[in-house]
């Protein structure tokens, strides 16, 4: 039985709709040793708690807004499945509490890195395609939890998932067994200028929080051995992809080895999807792929709910991407909502088949 304790009040349907009794999410952070480059890795856990702890809001900021949570709440007892998390280039594993928080409640311990060398205030666009470095971090992360007294008792080693959204899906998809072309992605970003290949040839990153110059990147000159290599974890028995990066270099034949359901989600319908990360292709090269759009979203759609007066904040900073834009028709609360039904009932659905 996986979850001994919330399957004794609710039913699986139950589960996605209202729950008979309160579960609380509780959060808390540590750092480990990042296995590449001699950094630390801050990691935030949400997991299902009883009543108690801190009341925090993880990721508020001056322009998003924070999802409630609560610190070093007590554990509800019980076993759960694992869903480690990758945030998108440029953000912060913070900026995903939003679904982290919600997956908690729903009987998964959710956990996730902020990955060095390309989250916000440390990012540079020589480190976005070192995807090796950030499949390396969710395996450290997995790791550590699964043999840390602290959490293991809690976790079942049996049931880990991934969710990962722009970069992160394309974490994401090397750590379920992608494996991408460095040529083909060289090849992408000689026609198409803009999204990750405008970040390539920008001459701009960010350290320590303040903007710097740096060199144009050629792809070509990406170490090629470890861009092409195998970043498979086989603890990992279930994806879930959220715009996925890197959407037109993947090698087909690794994708049609991949052994575990793919969940491949695209923010907007139709023309709206972006080649950078439409995912209808990859979907059907999966064995066990599926494919869902979500009507009047777009990428920024993912990110946090943005506060009032943020955009205009935004653009005093110089900020270009219409990071609080919600001009497609649909609030970002609604896509959330929708959003958060998919993920939950993917991992619920791939992860509970395997009890």
């Amino acid at each position: 039985m996986i979850f001994p304790r919330l399957l004794a009040a609710l039913s699986l349907s139950a589960l996605f709709a209202a729950p008979c009794h309160a579960i609380e999410t509780g959060v808390r952070d540590f750092s480990l040793a990042a296995p590449e480059g001699g950094r630390r890795l801050q990691v935030t856990v949400w997991y299902p708690a009883e009543p108690g702890g801190k009341a925090v809001l993880v990721g508020d900021n001056q322009v998003f807004r924070g999802a409630p949570a609560l610190s070093e709440a007590p554990f509800l007892e019980g076993r759960y499945p694992l869903v480690v998390m990758s945030h998108g280039s440029g953000g912060r594993i913070q900026g995903m509490s939003w679904l982290a928080a919600e997956l908690a409640k729903a009987g998964f311990i959710v956990a996730g890195p902020n990955h060095p060398g390309t989250t916000s205030g440390d990012s540079t666009p020589a480190d976005t395609p070192k995807l090796w470095e950030r499949t390396h971090d969710l395996s450290a992360v997995i790791d550590r939890l699964t043999t840390d007294p602290h959490w293991s008792g809690a976790i079942d080693k049996d049931r880990i998932g991934v969710v990962g959204f722009s970069l992160g899906g394309a974490a994401a998809m090397e750590i379920a067994g992608a494996r991408a072309n460095l040529e083909a992605y060289a090849r992408y970003c000689d026609s198409y200028k803009k999204w990750d290949c405008a970040w390539y040839a920008g001459r701009r990153g960010y350290v320590d929080d303040k903007p710097v110059e740096v060199d144009k990147v050629d792809l070509r000159k990406v170490d090629r051995v470890r861009f092409e290599q195998s970043n498979l974890d086989r603890r990992i028995k279930s994806a879930v992809l959220v715009d996925p990066g890197l959407a037109q270099a993947y090698d087909a034949q690794s994708l049609n080895e991949i052994a575990i359901p793919m969940n491949f989600i695209n923010l907007g319908s139709g023309g709206t999807i972006p080649a950078a990360v439409i995912a209808s292709g990859l979907a059907a090269l999966s064995p066990h792929g599926s494919y869902v759009t979500i009507a009047g979203a777009d990428h920024f759609s993912f990110l946090p709910e943005c506060k009032q007066g943020a955009a205009a904040l935004l653009k005093s900073f110089g900020e270009v991407d219409p990071i609080c834009d919600d001009g497609n028709g649909r609030s970002r609360a609604a896509v959330h909502s929708e959003l958060i039904k998919l993920v939950r009932e993917a991992l619920w659905r791939s992860l509970k088949e395997r009890s």
